[in-house]
């Protein structure tokens, strides 16, 4: 019998042990890597090629989306699947984009997420019900690609002029994005717009 090769994901070293602790006494899965960091994550799926990488949503160097972008280029046959605490609408949406197979709450069973697995490898997808009502429900962001950007490059409390360089854009510029931003969510000023945006996943 061929075992589904699994790769855990997720910077709570208590989580990600007791994981793989539990999905290792299924007969056809083996953790055959883990990691603490999405750049961890993906040296380790370099290095040993698994089947299904199950990854935490917020990690540091790398969130699981943009981990699951990569892989999806450079190892399109590992199947991707995102398990978050908080399943906010736009990471959803973003989580599809990216070619992701399964997104599932951190709530669910170790017994549940290897049946999960199963399915993704398999070839087919899963979407826990009430994550995916929650995204239908908020709606589509209503920010551009470069005020969610700009937005997320002020929601560590960075000065203009920083944003300004890191976006390579002139700081005139970084001021209109995050005024239309704030405009856009109702907001006061960027720290509330900032706040807004993640609430909903959209930054």
């Amino acid at each position: 019998m061929n075992r589904v090769r699994v790769l855990l994901a997720d910077d709570e070293h208590l989580i990600r042990g007791a994981l793989a602790a539990l999905l290792g006494l299924e007969d056809d899965l083996e953790v055959v890597a883990e990691a603490a960091s999405g750049p961890e994550a993906l040296a380790m799926a370099r290095a040993h090629r698994p089947d299904v990488a199950v990854l935490d949503l917020e990690m540091p160097g790398a969130d699981g989306v943009t981990v699951a972008t990569t892989l999806r280029t450079e190892l399109p046959s590992c199947r991707t699947m995102i398990v978050t605490g908080h399943g906010r609408p736009g990471h959803l949406k973003r989580a599809l984009s990216a070619g992701v197979r399964g997104f599932v709450p951190k709530t669910v069973s170790a017994q549940r997420l290897a049946e999960i697995i199963r399915t993704v490898h398999a070839g087919n997808r899963y979407v826990d019900p009430e994550l995916a009502a929650d995204a239908i429900s908020a709606g589509d962001s209503p920010l551009t690609a470069r005020e969610a950007e700009v937005l997320g490059f002020a929601a560590d409390g960075a000065p203009v002029a920083e944003i300004a360089e890191r976006a390579a854009l002139s700081q005139g510029t970084v001021r209109n994005y995050l005024s239309s931003a704030a405009a856009k969510l109702g907001a006061g000023n960027r720290h509330t717009a900032v706040r807004l945006a993640r609430e909903r996943g959209w930054v």
